[in-house]
């Protein structure tokens, strides 16, 4: 008997470790990314955004993320937002010939609120998706997704600060799990306009968890002055 559960336990292990080499598991990937916003007016700014994520780091190209909302700034703490967003993703760890990436079309709209808990600034961002996805084999379908982020924020001087968020990913079809995320990350405002993080990021999906290195710029320009004198 003994020797049939060390024999079923190595087997387990055996697959555990053959499937996380196949997708990749074992590897720390990266992602790279860019967010943006620029203020119009008082009560709308746009927000382009540039992701670049990695099965390994820096190389094995898993998805690109080019996305862009229009927000509403309802006052000093809350922002109601709606989007687009476009995703190219190769789904496999592995590169064989002639390999096809999925496309994703995305609309998305959310609710962003913000309060402070002493010294910690606290985010929450409610996000209603609706993905348009092309898949090389499964073909068209159109899916829905909602999540909540909420994330936290400490100064740990004038310029540097630590951040955390969790992430939950809820499909609105089977399964209902999607992801979830947990991100850690040490920051800086380089000026006023300018901030980077650089972070870990566990990404869970069901079977699978992965590890990412993530560096971030976060960049804010206001163009309110210029267009009230018609300068832009």
């Amino acid at each position: 008997m003994k020797k049939i559960i060390a024999l079923l336990f190595i087997t387990l292990v055996t697959i555990q470790y053959t499937n996380a080499q196949a997708n990749g598991q074992d590897e720390f990937g990266s992602w790279e990314m860019f967010f943006g916003n620029v203020r119009l007016t008082d009560k709308i700014s746009v927000s382009p955004e540039v992701q670049y994520r990695t099965y390994e780091f820096g190389s094995n190209f898993n998805q690109l993320l080019l996305r862009t909302g229009i927000n509403w700034h309802l006052n000093k703490s809350t922002m109601a937002s709606i989007g687009y967003g476009y995703i190219s993703t190769d789904g496999t760890f592995s590169e064989p010939n002639g390999e096809q990436n999925t496309q994703e079309h995305r609309l998305y709209g959310q609710f962003t609120s913000k309060n402070s808990l002493g010294k910690f600034k606290a985010t929450h961002r409610y996000r209603f998706e609706q993905r348009f996805i092309n898949s090389p084999t499964s073909g068209n379908d159109t899916q829905y997704r909602a999540r909540y982020l909420l994330r936290l924020t400490y100064p740990v001087s004038e310029n540097w600060f630590v951040s955390a968020y969790d992430e939950v990913f809820i499909n609105l079809q089977e399964p209902v799990f999607s992801q979830n995320r947990l991100y850690t990350a040490l920051g800086y405002h380089i000026n006023k306009n300018i901030t980077t993080q650089v972070g870990y990021l566990k990404n869970h999906f069901t079977g699978k968890n992965y590890d990412r290195f993530q560096v971030g710029i976060w960049y804010k320009l206001d163009v309110r002055a210029k267009i009230n004198k018609g300068n832009l």
